[in-house]
């Protein structure tokens, strides 16, 4: 199960994003938390990560949000930084197929690690060359729907759709977080409840009635 902490009425999510190289997931996470856009591409050669504050409804909320690199001899390692994430940015350029493609089999090794723990949402990101794109709206739409995952179309260049993108899926861990311990107070009370049951074996015999003999007098 992932891991969920909470510190000083804040709540702590992990956020790990994923994706082949040159998608675009440093510019998505540098444009969210620190509102830059670098339009030359620096590859990242190693997991980092940035903190992004939020109060959500009246909730702290501390993101820490961890950027990976998507080249190929990195992706053994990926394990080591969504194994206790809270929820996953998948990424895909939408003028590469390749790099949709390379998404379901990211979707596929976190259902098969973390189950419906995480919280998954798949981003069609440069939507400003919209003109090039490769992967149409409905299929990656249809297929976010099938695997139980949110579906956003970003810009980092443009800055569209990234909050938005990163507000639904806050929302959405608090909601996991919500019906957790919904379920932990069940189990709790159910327990509790056991605990003041007496159990009586089917197969167990009552005493026999006792006889009491009155002598003559």
């Amino acid at each position: 199960m992932a891991n969920i902490s909470t510190s000083t009425n804040t709540q702590n999510f992990k956020v790990v994003l994923l994706g082949e190289g040159c998608v675009g997931k440093t510019s998505l996470v540098l444009r969210y938390v620190e509102d830059k856009f670098n339009s030359n591409h620096i590859s990242t050669v190693q997991a980092s990560f940035l903190n992004k504050k939020l109060n959500i409804e009246g909730k702290r909320v501390n993101l820490a949000i961890w950027d990976t690199a998507g080249q190929e001899k990195f992706h053994a390692l990926g394990p080591i930084y969504y194994r206790s994430s809270n929820g996953a940015v998948l990424v895909y350029d939408i003028t590469d197929e390749d790099s949709f493609q390379r998404i379901k089999s990211w979707v596929k090794e976190l259902r098969k690690m973390l189950g419906t723990d995480i919280c998954l949402v798949i981003v069609g990101n440069k939507t400003d060359l919209e003109k090039d794109r490769h992967v149409s709206l409905e299929e990656a739409e249809t297929y976010a729907s099938k695997v139980g995952a949110l579906h956003f179309q970003t810009s980092a260049k443009l800055n569209q759709g990234i909050e938005e993108m990163f507000l639904t899926l806050t929302q959405k861990m608090l909601e996991r977080v919500a019906e957790q311990e919904t379920q932990n107070n069940t189990l709790t009370r159910q327990n509790s409840q056991r605990r003041n049951v007496l159990v009586v074996e089917d197969d167990q015999v009552p005493p026999p009635p006792s006889k009491h003999c009155c002598g003559s007098s």
